[in-house]
């Protein structure tokens, strides 16, 4: 099944980039002319905007990316292991003073900081290749969600325009995001910082990116030393409408104390009866003849703030893992 739905993917990518580039240049004319009714500079359309190219191994990486058919189970395994928190620790050792000081200005604990820095980019070491400006243009210019890439192309340039990021380094992931974090243009806009104070905005250097990092999370209201999720099993008389499958919204939120009667491990997890809660079921939607109620989770305000930086119930559940994998590490 899974081979069948790439060789569709493989297809509909042939099929739709035949025609493409002539369609393209002819979008980003159209665009350039957006570009400049919402204020970006003539010179900025030409020496950045109109260098972008259709990059057709785009379109098939938004098809087929991971979220969108790897199982709980091997998602998480392949990116939380003890390799991982090793490196973790080579990182927060290199960086000690630095990470300390972001955590206590922001309030964020350093073992999510490494743990968010590891499972987007592996540390800084699969921080992408893409051409930024090109990657955005080309999701920009497909129809499946041009209006969200559109908005965050506009707020590249508008970046690059006041020289607040050098488009001569931006490069990263294939769907634009950028730096040891990965931040989108959008995010780089709200939350990030020059730390260092060098008067630009680099996000694949230490100080800027965990420092913003650190910001963005803050900002968005992560409780420090508080929860992220609990792994719980699930009894059968659990009704369905209550098992989140989707991160597009997390639904059915209640006072854990409601959901312990439908819960076998009650005596293991420890929360607090006042919390505010609701169950994760991340299978269901993804792979065929998955189990409705296995595996399942608990989760907490901390955990839809990570689905805030990306909206996928199995990242959010990778790094809250390895953030818990980091304690009593550092």
């Amino acid at each position: 099944m899974k081979k069948i739905k790439y060789l569709i993917i493989i297809f509909f990518f042939h099929y739709f980039t035949a025609n493409a580039n002539d369609d393209f240049d002819q979008w980003l004319k159209a665009f350039s002319n957006k570009a400049i009714k919402n204020g970006i500079s003539k010179k900025t359309v030409d020496n950045v905007l109109y260098k972008a190219k259709f990059l057709p191994n785009v379109i098939k990486y938004d098809r087929y990316q991971p979220e969108f058919y790897e199982d709980t189970k091997t998602y998480i395994s392949k990116r939380v292991n003890k390799k991982k928190v090793i490196n973790g620790q080579k990182i927060y050792k290199k960086n000690i003073k630095l990470i300390n000081k972001v955590e206590n200005e922001f309030s964020v604990e350093k073992e999510l900081l490494l743990a968010l820095m590891g499972i987007e980019t592996n540390y800084g070491n699969y921080l992408g290749k893409m051409d930024i400006i090109s990657s955005l243009a080309t999701l920009s210019f497909d129809k499946r969600r041009s209006e969200f890439f559109s908005n965050e192309l506009l707020i590249v340039l508008e970046l690059i325009d006041n020289k607040l990021i050098d488009h001569e380094i931006l490069y990263g992931s294939w769907a634009g995001a950028y730096g040891n974090f990965q931040f989108m243009p959008s995010t780089i806009k709200r939350y990030a910082i020059d730390y260092d104070q060098n008067s630009s905005i680099d996000l694949k250097s230490s100080n800027d990116s965990f420092a913003s990092a650190a910001n963005y999370i803050n900002k968005i209201g992560w409780k420090k030393n508080f929860p992220c999720f609990k792994k719980i099993e699930l009894k059968d008389n659990i009704p369905l409408k209550f098992l989140n499958t989707s991160a597009k919204k997390i639904k059915h939120k209640k006072k854990y104390k409601y959901y312990k009667k439908f819960i076998k491990n009650i005596d293991k997890l420890a929360i607090d009866d006042s919390y505010k809660v609701a169950i994760v079921t991340p299978d269901k939607d993804i792979i065929k003849d998955a189990n409705n109620l296995s595996p399942a989770y608990i989760v907490f305000d901390n955990y839809e703030l990570i689905l805030k930086w990306n909206r996928s119930l199995r990242f959010a559940l990778a790094v809250c893992t390895l953030k818990n994998n980091f304690e009593n590490e550092l």
